[in-house]
């Protein structure tokens, strides 16, 4: 059951969120209709027919954006959604660190392998992104494993849900919405992608089926990490019955997902030094709930 459902969160939800943001966030805010809201499905679709060029003719063209898929699909298995995770038996939160830093790997040398002048600022802005803001992810479960003594992501989850209010968690919980914000890429923190310049990141370099591997990716990713914010640090719900407990965490992503539209969508992209310096304190914050945690608060 478990297995099917975080599939159907990494595959289907993904993208609906996606244009529930588009429409009622972006188009609201915007004073718009804002396209419908299987939007998203239909680019990707669309996407899959279209011709399969290249920028390159590295193999790392060929298979980094199957990569990117293959590991966000292994990461939404290692997820808690509302249940345990399908192999949480067999795969632990360093193994989940481990899936998203090859899909950070793989699209690192997307860019290096594009043919552009604007492929090693790509790459090197992709680079900066991930080494600043996922140690915040890592050093945030950390904190989580040593106040429940366990790697694994249920345990991580149940034992927050039977100790709410520790003062760790709650500053992990912050640390780690502040870095969600940053990770998917969106405004005021998408220079790697830079959707306003003529950069476009490292999406600039594909087409066809392998944009679309990439795109779906970047969609899981962010239900994904929104889905760990929900389900280990905002543990409400957790012990109901089926399936009310997934409807919860549904609602839960829904309402995370939206916010990040919202900031989104109300702010203009910041300076390198003042993501630099926004780094430094999502990190010094994360640090800070590291340190409650082995305080024993």
């Amino acid at each position: 059951m478990s297995f099917a459902i975080n599939l159907l969160m990494a595959l289907l939800v993904a993208p609906l969120m996606a244009g529930v943001v588009r429409k009622f966030v972006r188009g609201l805010v915007h004073s718009r209709q804002g396209p419908p809201l299987a939007q998203p499905f239909h680019d990707l679709t669309k996407l899959l027919g279209k011709e399969d060029l290249r920028t390159s003719i590295s193999f790392l063209m060929n298979y980094a954006p199957t990569i990117v898929l293959a590991a966000m699909l292994a990461a939404a298995l290692l997820t808690p959604m509302g249940l345990p995770a399908p192999i949480n038996a067999h795969g632990d939160l360093v193994l989940f660190v481990y899936m998203l830093a090859l899909a950070a790997i793989a699209t690192i040398m997307i860019s290096v392998s594009a043919v552009g002048p604007y492929s090693m600022a790509n790459s090197a802005a992709e680079i900066i992104g991930h080494f600043t803001v996922e140690p915040v992810m890592v050093i945030c479960l950390l904190a989580a494993a040593l106040k429940a003594a366990s790697p694994t992501m249920w345990d991580l989850a149940t034992w927050n849900a039977d100790n709410a209010g520790s003062l760790s968690m709650v500053v992990a919980a912050i640390a780690l919405f502040l870095a969600l914000i940053a990770q998917v890429g969106k405004l005021p923190f998408d220079a790697p992608e830079a959707d306003t310049d003529i950069m476009d990141g490292p999406i600039a370099a594909l087409s066809g089926p392998r944009l679309a591997q990439f795109q779906l990716a970047s969609l899981m990713k962010q239900i994904i990490y929104a889905s760990i914010l929900a389900a280990v640090f905002i543990p409400w719900g957790l012990g109901y019955i089926f399936p009310l407990n997934v409807l919860v965490h549904i609602l839960k992503v829904c309402v995370l997902v939206v916010l990040m539209g919202l900031v989104d969508v109300v702010n203009p992209r910041l300076r390198s030094e003042q993501v630099m310096w926004f780094f430094v304190f999502v990190i010094v914050l994360a640090l800070a709930a590291l340190g409650l945690a082995i305080a024993g608060l």
